[in-house]
Order: structure tokens, then C-alpha cells, then sequence
């Protein structure tokens, strides 16, 4: 599996008094079993760079290729991508609306066509995936807790076997505990079954712990795209993007000024413990 954009543009608007340009010459190699952080600013063009990968939207120009085939294709099927891409929007509760939990997600593969034994065993499947307990799934999904419907809306797109599982702001409006098990959740799920998972995200912390690349956006070009670590280590740049490194990147500059003499290009507070105590030897 492999997703390639290749000179991407997009233009909202376009020939119009309000024409603006949301993505510039994007070119972009995603591949199989990546776990990539989407980041930038309100408006540098995370979004509609998303809802390209399962053609949402087409590009005003350049190619955007799934598998070797150009999705843009008159003859490609579109239905059969957005199964393969699975999208999961903010706040992704608001489109619930099936009676129970587990109508709605069998609301998706049902449209696939598949006969009823198909879409119930999926349905069942993506919910123990998210980590949802059977006492659940005859609930109304709007009397569960926003952290609950978040999981059923990702099991909803999960239902549809994608091999990309695009999450944009997976954890807005969630406390800190509900973040950490929703994230804690796709993570095992990557790790159990190897999918390709895009997370956009603003918490810098949320991507830093969990990703392997980091893809930055600003006024709809990429920024930088390479591992936390080396992304991170840019972070005076960042800050002139309204961006940041993980707070714990800071408290490690702080204490390499104070004298300790520590690694700066640290992303977790796992590798903060682990260098601070191999310093505090070394002193």
C-alpha cells in the first residue's frame, strides 16, 4: 500500500474575488504501516491535505496515485478507495445517528454491500478494536460519555477494513485520561494489525509520543517532514509558524543551560527520565 501525491494544488474558490490557495506543490510519499503526525497551524492546510488522500476533494492540480493508480481516474472507484481510506472528522460524534451503538457501525459496511452475518461480525470486531465493552452496544450512542462516541465512530470506520485510518484531532474536547486510552488504543491497533494511521493533531505531546514521522504544514506547503526527534530539534523555527516542540523538549534546554550536561533532542518524558538519570551519573 503505498499513497503518493505528486505536485499536489488546490485552490478554494478559484477565478473568484475569494480564490485561496489552501495547498501548494505538495509532494508526498506515504507507505505501508507508517504512523505519520499531521501538524501546523489553524488554516496551514492539514485538512484539506486529508481529504485528499480518499478523494474528498480533487486537486485544482497534480496527481494523487493509491497503489500505483490515479485516483482521479475517470474509471477509478471511489467507493472502493474511501473503504480502503478511512476518514474519521473532528469531533466525529456529530455524525451519529443510527438508534444504537451498534447500528451505527454496521451502518458503513452494510453500503458495501455485504450480506447481514458480514457487517454484524465487523461491526462486533471494530468495537472490541476500540476497546468498548458489550454492555454498550444497544445503547443509544448519545447517552455515552464523548470519549465512548469518539470510539464509536472510529469503530465505524474500522468496519470498513481500511488499510488507512486518517484521525483528525482524534482527542479534541477530551480530558486527558480520555485522550491517552483513545490514542493508547490506535496505537495497539497499528501494532496488532499494521495499518497505516495519519493523525492530525495539535498537541504536540500526543504526536511526539506516538509517531514515527512528522509531516509540519505552513500556508499550505510542507514544512518539514522527517522523525519527531529531528522535527522537534527545529523548534525555534516552529515557534515563528505558531508551533512548538513537547514541553519536555524545553525543560531540557533549561537544564542543559543550567549545567546538566543532558541530550536536548528529547520528545517524551520517557526519554527525559532515562537521559536525565544517565546524566545525573555521569556528574
Amino acid at each position: 500500500m503505498s499513497i503518493i501525491l505528486d505536485h499536489v494544488n488546490y485552490i478554494y474558490e478559484a477565478g473568484t474575488a475569494m480564490e485561496f490557495a489552501a495547498l501548494k506543490d505538495i509532494n508526498l510519499v506515504i507507505k505501508e504501516g507508517e504512523f505519520i503526525g499531521l501538524i501546523g497551524h489553524t488554516g496551514s492546510g492539514k485538512s484539506t491535505l486529508v481529504q485528499h488522500l480518499n478523494g474528498l476533494l480533487a486537486p485544482t492540480g497534480g496527481n494523487i496515485f493509491y497503489n500505483g493508480a490515479d485516483i482521479h481516474d475517470s474509471t477509478y472507484n471511489k467507493k472502493e478507495l474511501r473503504s480502503k481510506v478511512g476518514l474519521v472528522f473532528q469531533y466525529p460524534e456529530h455524525q451519529l445517528f443510527e438508534i444504537d451503538v451498534f447500528s451505527d457501525v454496521c451502518f458503513g459496511p452494510k453500503n458495501l454491500g455485504l450480506d447481514r452475518k458480514e457487517v454484524e461480525l465487523r461491526a462486533y470486531a471494530a468495537l472490541k478494536q476500540v476497546g468498548l465493552e458489550d454492555e454498550y452496544f444497544y445503547q443509544s450512542p448519545f447517552d455515552l460519555s464523548g470519549g465512548q462516541k469518539r470510539r464509536v465512530a472510529i469503530a465505524g470506520v474500522l468496519a470498513m477494513k481500511p488499510e488507512v485510518l486518517i484521525l483528525d484531532e482524534p482527542t479534541a474536547g477530551l480530558d486527558p485520561k480520555g485522550r491517552d486510552e483513545i490514542l493508547d488504543q490506535i496505537a495497539r491497533l497499528r501494532q496488532e494489525t499494521g495499518i497505516t494511521v495519519i493523525l492530525v493533531s495539535h498537541s504536540m505531546e500526543d504526536v511526539a509520543k506516538y509517531v514515527s514521522r512528522i509531516v509540519v504544514m505552513n500556508r499550505g506547503q510542507i514544512m518539514f517532514d522527517n522523525t519527531p526527534r529531528e522535527v522537534f530539534s527545529h523548534y525555534k523555527e516552529l515557534e515563528t509558524v505558531g508551533l512548538a516542540a513537547p514541553q519536555v523538549t524545553y525543560i531540557m534546554q533549561a537544564l542543559k543551560k543550567s549545567g546538566l550536561a543532558v541530550d536536548t533532542d528529547i520528545t517524551t518524558i520517557q526519554e527525559a527520565k532515562t537521559e536525565i538519570l544517565k546524566a545525573m551519573k555521569r556528574a
